[in-house]
């Protein structure tokens, strides 16, 4: 994780995305285990210097571009209810994460944080999904479960899957799990 707040707009900013595109492009054209940060740094545009100072090493720079990488670009898409809405949002979390890309992501992010913080990061991005979706139902006055029980009985077995057990994982085992949780109460 960076040891420095980013300004949003200022010449920090401006350095984090220069680096970070590096990475994606770099780690794209010769393989993550060929990446290192004097190749980043000059793709980047900034000295190696600036790398280690801000980051301390490749592995959290990884890490922090992981981290990126794993927040939402958008909100839940609203199918109209509470089971729908989470069930599509499982599938898609599944899809994401189960991915190669999202699995180098997860190892990636967790690597380079071992004070937990960007376990604490990415874990709030997915409660912040949650809770918009329970938002939507509250206001369709749907009852609901809480943020942490969705992340018990959905979002914790589809991550220790992902990691441990992906064979056989689909869009079926994320609709069982919101199923689970519901009560049955879902439409598909």
């Amino acid at each position: 994780m960076s040891r420095q707040m980013v300004r949003p707009g200022g010449r920090s900013a401006r350095v984090q995305e220069a680096v970070h595109t590096a990475v994606r492009e770099l780690t794209s054209e010769v393989g993550r285990d060929a990446l290192t940060v004097p190749m980043v740094a000059q793709r980047a545009g900034v000295t190696p210097s600036t790398i280690y100072r801000r980051w301390g090493d490749l592995q959290e720079l990884l890490s922090d571009v992981a981290v990126e990488r794993l927040r939402p670009d958008a909100a839940p898409t609203d199918h109209g209810a509470l089971g729908p809405d989470l069930e599509a949002w499982a599938g898609q979390f599944l899809d994401e994460m189960a991915s190669p890309a999202g699995r180098a992501y997860i190892r990636d992010a967790l690597l380079g944080a071992p004070d937990g913080g960007n376990a604490d990061r990415c874990s709030a991005y997915a409660a912040d999904q949650i809770e918009a979706i329970l938002a939507r139902a509250t206001e369709r006055g749907e009852e609901a479960p809480g943020t942490e029980r969705i992340i018990d009985h959905v979002v914790a077995p589809l991550m220790y899957r992902i990691l441990f057990r992906p064979d056989g994982l689909d869009d079926a085992y994320a609709r069982r799990l919101v199923t689970a949780l519901l009560g049955g109460a879902t439409t598909s």
